[in-house]
């Protein structure tokens, strides 16, 4: 399916991932019809004794990533793939089987790659417990999944992690860019506001080269 067949598109950045030389946004989820992937690098923190890690959760991230990793990605099959393993994870969460930083690490994007506003809340909650946890680079996530629920409920995003392509091109709005500090941002692993320009020059950069 062509670009300008796809009215919005959103960009997720996180930090860790250099591409020209630069700090990569990688891809996240549309809100309606999935059209980039968000990935996430092989970097599991070592849990203690008393949170174990759930083999079948680790399973599952896995299968979310890699079905985001393949050059030709057939978004209708990973739609139907997605509502599965978080049907299955809110199944293992509910039974009282996810324990690990890693686990709730794992399971926040797998909700985050939802389509309700109540995948992303979802998300942002686990996310908290994952860093509460242990899993401190979890911090983005929980940044970037409150940046979703919020532009999914109609209300502007407060990190600026989530970018949405429309007809006309790339934007970060609705945006209250000005209610955190770079500093904050930092300390959540989200880029300054300086970085987020930059980011969104490039797309549209990249947009106009298509």
């Amino acid at each position: 399916m062509s670009d300008r067949l796809q009215p919005v598109r959103w960009l997720s950045w996180r930090r860790g991932i250099t591409m020209f030389g630069k700090l990569f946004w990688l891809p996240a989820l549309l809100l309606a019809t999935p059209v980039a992937a968000q990935d996430e690098r092989d970097d599991t923190v070592s849990q203690a004794v008393e949170h174990p890690t759930n083999p079948e959760m680790t399973a599952i991230f896995a299968a979310d990533q890699a079905a985001r990793k393949v050059s030709d990605i057939d978004w209708a099959t990973v739609t139907v793939e997605d509502a599965a393993r978080r049907k299955r994870v809110g199944e293992l969460l509910d039974a009282g089987e996810l324990h690990s930083g890693d686990d709730f690490y794992h399971a926040a994007f797998v909700f985050q790659h939802g389509s309700e506003p109540s995948d992303y809340l979802k998300a942002h909650a686990l996310a908290l417990v994952a860093v509460a946890r242990g899993k401190t680079t979890a911090t983005w996530i929980a940044a970037a999944t409150l940046d979703r629920y919020l532009m999914a409920i109609g209300q502007p995003q407060i990190y600026g992690t989530q970018f949405q392509r429309h007809n006309d091109g790339w934007s970060q709005e609705p945006y209250e860019w000005n209610l955190l500090s770079d500093a904050l941002r930092s300390a959540s692993q989200v880029p300054s506001i300086a970085m987020q320009e930059e980011r969104l020059a490039e797309l549209e950069a990249r947009k106009e080269g298509e």
